[in-house]
């Protein structure tokens, strides 16, 4: 298991390029990403626990060791189930 920080969402950015980001994000419980869209594929690997992603208004539930990519241009945000 992991050791998560008391902080409602923490983030380490890894590698930032003018094509995209990779980053490390840690959330509390019902805390996430707002919808907003990227001008690149986003990459989601969910490293532990649950998640909810919405892409175009699509809930997709996803659990530890799972993956999804959030197409570029569409409307994405994301939800933590648990911390």
């Amino acid at each position: 298991m992991w050791k998560y920080q008391d902080n409602p969402i923490v983030s380490k950015t890894i590698i930032e390029k003018k094509t995209g980001t990779v980053t490390l994000f840690t959330f509390e419980k019902n805390q996430g990403l707002n919808e907003h869209t990227a001008p690149y594929d986003a990459l989601v690997h969910l490293i532990d626990r649950k998640a909810e992603i919405i892409i175009s208004g699509k809930i997709i539930n996803l659990k530890n060791g799972e993956m999804i990519i959030m197409p570029a241009n569409q409307p994405h945000a994301l939800k933590a189930v648990q911390k």
